[in-house]
C-alpha cells in the first residue's frame, strides 16, 4: 500500500512539474530577445520554488529571477502565484519600472495570501531580482527584494544591492512605496547576472562549507569572457563538483546576459 501511495504521489508531482514548466517561458525565447544569454535552472526536488520570468513589452525586455518561500510543492504553488501576478502587473497594467513592479507585486502577494487579515497565518513570500532592459536608450533598470544584480565590466565586478525586504509577509511595513531601483547605462561587453541564493548556499567542498558569494563572484570574473552557453555549462559543472556527495541544498537559478 505504501509503495502504491508513494508512486501515486510521485506521479502526481511529476505531472505538476509539466504544468509548472508550461507556465515559465521557453528558455529559447530569451536567446531570441538577447542572443548572448543563458539560464541555469536546477530544481532541488521534482518541482521548484525558484522560477525565471521574462517578456517583451513596449520595446523593452523585462526579466526576473525569483525565489519563493520553500521548495518542492509549497514553493511551486508560490511560483504559480508569482508568475501570474508578474504577468498581470506588466502585460495587463503596463507597469514597467522595476521598483513599481515590485511595489505592486508586494501588495498583490499580500492580498492573494490574505496576509493583512488579523488571523492570517501566512508569512510566505518571495525574493526577486527584476530588470527592465531598454535597448533603444541603452539602459538597464534594476530593483530587488533580497537579491542583488552583478555586473562585470572591463574585468571588474560591480554589485547593485537590493532592498533587504522580501515580497509579501506579515512583517512588511504598511507603506506602498518600499522599493527603489538603479539605472545603469549599457556599455558594449557588459555582462549582467541575476540569481537566487541556491548556488551560493550549496554545501560542499572538502570542508562541507557553503559555496559563498565571494567564491561565486570570483568564478564569474574568471568565466565572464566565455560564450554564454559555455558559462552556463561551466557554472553547472562547478556546482556539481562542489557538492560532491552532498544533497542539493536548495533550488538553483542563475541568469546571465551580455550586450
Amino acid at each position: 500500500i505504501l509503495e502504491e501511495k508513494n508512486q501515486d504521489i510521485t506521479d502526481s508531482i511529476r505531472y505538476a512539474k509539466r504544468i509548472q514548466e508550461t507556465i515559465m517561458p521557453d528558455k529559447a525565447l530569451l536567446q531570441q530577445l538577447i542572443p548572448e544569454s543563458f539560464i541555469l535552472y536546477k530544481s532541488k526536488e521534482i518541482v521548484s520554488g525558484d522560477f525565471y520570468w521574462f517578456t517583451e513589452k513596449s520595446n523593452k525586455i523585462l526579466l526576473a529571477a525569483v525565489d519563493c518561500t520553500g521548495h518542492g510543492v509549497p514553493g511551486a504553488f508560490m511560483s504559480v502565484i508569482g508568475s501570474n501576478l508578474l504577468h498581470q502587473i506588466v502585460n495587463e497594467y503596463s507597469i514597467l519600472e522595476p521598483d513599481a513592479v515590485l511595489d505592486h507585486l508586494n501588495f498583490r502577494v499580500r492580498v492573494a495570501l490574505k496576509q493583512d487579515m488579523e488571523n492570517s497565518e501566512s508569512n510566505d513570500g518571495m525574493d526577486i531580482a527584476f530588470c527592465t532592459i531598454d535597448l533603444d536608450r541603452q539602459i538597464i533598470q534594476y530593483a530587488g527584494a533580497n537579491r542583488p544584480m552583478l555586473l562585470v565590466r572591463n574585468g571588474e565586478l560591480f554589485e547593485f544591492k537590493s532592498i533587504k525586504h522580501a515580497i509579501g509577509g506579515r512583517h512588511f511595513q504598511d507603506s506602498t512605496h518600499i522599493f527603489s531601483g538603479h539605472t545603469i547605462s549599457i556599455e558594449p561587453g557588459d555582462t549582467y547576472y541575476i540569481f537566487t541564493d541556491g548556488y551560493i548556499d550549496q554545501f560542499g567542498g572538502e570542508q562541507r562549507k557553503k559555496f559563498s558569494s565571494r567564491r561565486f563572484e570570483a568564478l564569474l570574473l574568471e568565466i565572464h569572457g566565455l560564450e554564454m552557453s559555455q558559462q552556463c555549462d561551466y557554472l553547472n559543472q562547478e556546482i556539481e563538483e562542489w557538492k560532491r556527495s552532498e544533497e542539493q541544498t536548495d533550488d538553483i537559478l542563475v541568469i546571465g546576459i551580455r550586450f
